[in-house]
């Protein structure tokens, strides 16, 4: 394993757990591009979706490996006798599943960086950069948020990332492991999920190719820190070599944020459909009220920025998903 001096991804052999979905495929296309010599991926595919890889596994330096994170054995085996120079813990149960089956969503998502953390506690990676969630803040008390903002989880999965961070730094700080947390903010992009638990730019755009109304939770008056998925993974991969962030957490946001009601006007702008109706239910139960990430520490300690204005990156996802063989919906 390498030393912190030693870190980088050229040449380096990682580990992407999760790395089939959403920000995971991102970050597996910015380590083949950064020329990490191999790069292993291990999705169940419950989220994720080998589509996702379609771009890097025509590049042989990127395999799949369907299984479950929480299974040992099959960390081991993939670790093999050289392990891993890096590991980017992303596999996750996500917010909308802990609402329907909470001690499902809690039990696996705190099992499965347990089972990371074990992998490196063998001495089997050198770092292990373990994904968080804005969501363990909870409505902003103070803003912008910084990584030391009050944690005030409003769902079993917020409760469940917060657990899973202080499961990493509690193995960090007893096996004197290196581990990095990155806390992304709300991140959108091109292949965001469409299907189960969606999110919000794929589920306007499948409602209104429906010729449904688009429906907002509660007033729409919430604020997101919207976050593209490339300006995630290009945080993520500078905090994975940097120096002296070892046993730190670093938020990932955009730096503004921008209200639920702003943001479907927007999409329905880009679609071209600015008079579809637009309906108001019941507030989501424990939805987060405003959000808004202080970056300082991650610009300080790797040099990050988001580079993708919101605007811009609301009409290139929209694109994506007009363009994709692959409509948005089931």
């Amino acid at each position: 394993m390498s030393a912190e001096d030693d870190l980088r991804v050229e040449g380096a052999r990682c580990l992407v757990t999760g790395g089939a979905g959403f920000i995971g495929s991102h970050l597996v296309e910015g380590l083949a591009e950064a020329g990490a010599g191999e790069v292993v991926v291990l999705d169940d595919l419950s989220l994720g979706r080998e589509a996702n890889l379609q771009q890097a596994l025509g590049d042989p330096r990127v395999t799949l490996r369907v299984g479950d994170a929480c299974d040992q054995r099959v960390l081991e085996e993939m670790a093999g006798s050289d392990g891993f120079d890096l590991c980017f813990n992303l596999a996750v149960i996500p917010l909308p599943h802990s609402l329907e089956h909470p001690r499902e969503n809690v039990e696996r998502n705190v099992a499965m960086t347990t089972s990371v953390c074990e992998l490196a506690r063998a001495g089997r990676i050198g770092r292990l950069v373990q994904f968080s969630s804005s969501e363990v803040y909870g409505t902003a008390v103070s803003a912008p948020m910084r990584e030391d903002h009050p944690l005030h989880a409003h769902t079993p999965y917020a409760a469940a990332k917060a657990a899973t961070d202080l499961v990493a730094l509690s193995y960090a700080t007893t096996f004197d492991l290196d581990v990095v947390l990155v806390r992304p903010f709300n991140t959108y992009g091109e292949r965001q999920n469409d299907a189960a638990y969606a999110g919000l730019i794929p589920a306007v755009i499948r409602r209104v190719q429906a010729g449904e109304p688009v429906l907002v939770n509660g007033d729409g008056e919430q604020t997101r820190d919207m976050t593209h998925a490339s300006d995630v993974a290009r945080g993520t991969l500078a905090l994975a070599v940097a120096r002296g962030v070892s046993g730190r957490t670093f938020n990932l946001g955009h730096g503004s944020e921008v209200t639920v009601n702003a943001m479907v006007a927007a999409l329905l702008e880009a679609l071209g459909r600015p008079d579809h109706r637009v309906v108001h239910g019941p507030p989501r139960p424990g939805d987060v009220r405003r959000l808004l990430a202080d970056t300082s520490a991650a610009r300080e300690a790797a040099g990050y920025r988001a580079l993708v204005d919101v605007r811009e990156g609301f009409a290139r996802t929209v694109s994506w998903y007009l363009a994709s063989s692959r409509p948005a919906g089931p």
